[in-house]
């Protein structure tokens, strides 16, 4: 499923260099720039309050916006990056990078495991150990995937999921040519398989 195209606001800013960021701040605005498309960059300034509500909602580096500048067309961006203060790890300069649906770029995806009822393992009391709660992957800015499903059903004991083991969404690839791990069903503490423990008894 695709996620959402949310709109994110911000206002032109005038005015650059370090002097001019710190008066946006001031002012109660976190200073960004937007750049890419052949375009000329952008210097926006986007409300504190509402920046910091989109960063606590998680996944603001994988999003992709519909910026709404006055004055400006609307045009879709994705967060390259969040300069933050040392001290207070709050929000103090964003760059924006243009897109057009057609672009396919890099980004990190959420995994979502499912049907956990429905693994032998974990009913015996086998343990989801995730190595990946995210994984890279190459997509149409246009149709950025929510997440990436993993099912969990018939895992045992023992089995190890690969990226190759996941249906990924249409149109996405891995950045990583190797069949990498993403997580496994451990054994509890203790656990002994029947036949072993019959052929010791």
């Amino acid at each position: 499923m695709a996620r959402e195209i949310l709109d994110l606001h911000a206002e032109a800013r005038t005015g650059t260099g370090k002097g001019a960021a710190r008066q946006s701040r001031r002012d109660g605005f976190v200073p960004g720039i937007v750049y890419g498309d052949n375009v000329a960059p952008l210097a926006i300034k986007i409300p504190y309050n509402a920046l910091l509500k989109r960063l606590k909602a998680g996944r603001f580096l994988s999003s992709l916006f519909n910026l709404k500048v006055e004055g400006q067309p609307d045009v879709h961006v994705i967060c390259r990056a969040v300069q933050r203060d040392v001290v207070k790890d709050l929000p103090t300069h964003v760059d924006l990078m243009r897109l057009h649906d057609e672009n396919r770029i890099n980004l990190f995806i959420h995994v979502t495991f499912i049907n956990h009822e429905a693994s032998p393992g974990l009913k015996k009391g086998g343990t989801l150990t995730v190595v990946r709660n995210d994984v890279e992957l190459n997509v149409l800015a246009g149709d950025i995937p929510d997440h990436v499903t993993v099912d969990l059903t018939g895992r045992k004991i023992g089995d190890v999921i690969h990226i190759n083991d996941v249906v990924l969404p249409e149109g996405t690839k891995p950045t990583i040519d190797r069949n990498f791990v993403i997580a496994n069903v451990a054994a509890p503490a203790g656990y002994v398989e029947v036949g072993e423990e019959e052929a010791t008894a």
